[in-house]
């Protein structure tokens, strides 16, 4: 606890920690969530976990790595918790057998990053997130628990699969 005079130094430390990196907060939470108030809920989710864990981190390592390995974490587990929540409406209201086609163009009004993020589950959508970020493969490997040689492997597959299902990003 900080005293009479003023933060923790701790407090301190994290604050410009989460200040200079924070958009990597933003970014999970962008993508893992849908909507404007379930993005910030997400983002909120994120910090306070970091906060818990801050007392945990190793300065030795990067803060980087650290920081997203908690927050694809907290989003991961959001994404499973909400798809939860959603199995468990839909079984309150079955008055009807569901329809096992998809409907038609689900996502057409979203950005296209953010349709092919909502068709990933939610390791590929970590890979692709860390991916588009530039991050080395070792450590996306470190962040995800995957070794170099499996980060290279899924990220080759990714790719594969995209170019295939959206075959106008390869002329870009």
């Amino acid at each position: 606890m900080g005293s009479p005079m003023g933060p923790a130094p701790d407090a301190e430390r994290f604050q410009a920690l989460l200040d200079e990196h924070g958009r990597i907060v933003l970014k999970v939470a962008a993508s893992y969530a849908q909507g404007a108030a379930d993005r910030a809920d997400l983002a909120q989710e994120i910090a306070v976990q970091l906060w818990r864990a801050f007392p945990r981190y190793d300065p030795a390592r990067p803060f980087t790595t650290w920081m997203y390995r908690i927050a694809l974490n907290v989003a991961i587990s959001h994404v499973r918790r909400s798809g939860r929540r959603a199995e468990e409406a839909l079984d309150l209201e079955h008055s009807e057998p569901a329809d096992p086609r998809p409907p038609v163009a689900p996502h057409e009004g979203l950005p296209l990053l953010e349709r092919i993020l909502l068709e990933l589950d939610p390791l590929q959508r970590a890979l692709l997130v860390l991916y588009l970020e530039d991050r080395p493969q070792q450590e996306i490997g470190e962040i995800l628990g995957l070794s170099t040689t499996n980060v290279s492997t899924r990220l080759h597959r990714l790719k594969q699969r995209l170019r295939a299902r959206f075959p106008d990003l390869s002329r870009t």
